[in-house]
């Protein structure tokens, strides 16, 4: 990827409810908008499977794509792509959950098959449950099922535990005898949707952080309070992921959203980043998802305001909320 100056660009995202703001900003024009006043021009691209567009991003052919902290943790950097965080967006606040059958304590998980998407948020939600009650992934076992399955898996009576992420943790929640024993709010501020940037285009093109950073807190705006303006585009954020307004702000209330540029900056900037950073990468690690050649979980560098997790020499992502802190000023 040419990280030369230049006037073009390309932005991947996929359905989440922290992400549809991309697809709305683009289809209203907010996007163009912006990138007009830097004299540049963006496309914002759906990618329908989120794993392969940041297989997509990684391979060069994106400059820019939306996804967590830890799949960014795992996929690009630990494919050797300096990437930087420019935009938090929110953090999970319950949309990621375990659910068990008949079952009302979290302990009673102890020796089940437990379906999840295997190396997944889901999977690193399910360790951190376990951590919380002295377990381990050894005293369960984790079977691999897809998303698309998970649902129809749980009805077949022949599953009892599941931890997944919304819609699908709501409609499973609404089964009988079904109870949710842990979620995402207990592990606040771990599961973070990020936009990711490649840095060395970032570096060569700040103007492309600019007009990104810009057009996401004027979407933000738009789409925040009670006015009929904003339930005009949460609607139509909802309709777009398959749902509608009331289904949407259900989602968005386990969902906590950095509106307000200034709470992104503050959010970036607590100590508690780079121990959730810590927390993910040992996570990634134990998986064999820092790359075969990793010998540790501090093999790969994190960069955060108050400093470095892992290793300094192999910085590979960046959480930068210098342009965040622009907008908080009214600078963008």
């Amino acid at each position: 990827m040419s990280a030369q100056p230049r006037d073009h660009f390309s932005v991947c995202w996929s359905i989440y409810v922290g992400w549809m703001p991309w697809g709305y900003g683009a289809s209203e024009g907010i996007v163009k908008k912006w990138a007009d006043k830097y004299d540049i021009t963006i496309d914002v691209v759906q990618i329908n499977d989120y794993v392969e567009s940041i297989n997509q991003y990684t391979a060069g052919q994106y400059d820019a794509c939306a996804m967590t902290n830890m799949d960014a943790l795992t996929i690009p950097a630990a494919g050797g792509i300096d990437s930087t965080a420019l935009i938090i967006g929110d953090f999970s606040n319950g949309n990621d959950g375990v659910v068990l059958q008949e079952q009302t304590d979290l302990k009673a998980i102890k020796g089940q098959n437990v379906n999840l998407v295997e190396l997944s948020v889901s999977h690193y939600l399910l360790a951190r449950a376990l951590d919380s009650v002295g377990m381990t992934e050894r005293d369960v076992r984790v079977i691999n099922t897809s998303d698309a399955d998970l649902v129809s898996a749980y009805a077949s009576g022949n599953v009892t535990s599941v931890v997944t992420w919304n819609p699908l943790l709501s409609e499973i929640e609404t089964m009988p005898d079904s109870h949710k024993v842990f979620d995402s709010s207990e592990i606040p501020g771990e599961i973070i949707d990020l936009m990711v940037v490649n840095t060395d285009v970032l570096k060569a093109n700040p103007d492309f952080a600019k007009a990104l950073v810009g057009a996401w807190y004027e979407i933000m705006g738009t789409m925040s309070g009670d006015d009929a303006g904003a339930k005009t585009a949460r609607t139509a954020m909802g309709e777009a992921s398959g749902t509608d307004l009331a289904g949407y702000e259900a989602q968005l209330a386990s969902t906590r959203m950095f509106y307000e540029p200034a709470q992104a900056v503050a959010f970036t900037e607590s100590e508690d980043l780079k121990t959730t950073m810590q927390y993910v990468a040992e996570f990634s690690f134990r998986h064999g998802l820092l790359g075969e050649g990793a010998p540790g979980p501090e093999f790969i560098g994190v960069e955060t305001p108050t400093g470095v997790y892992g290793n300094s020499a192999n910085i590979q992502l960046r959480f930068d909320p210098s342009f965040m802190q622009m907008a908080a000023d009214g600078e963008l």
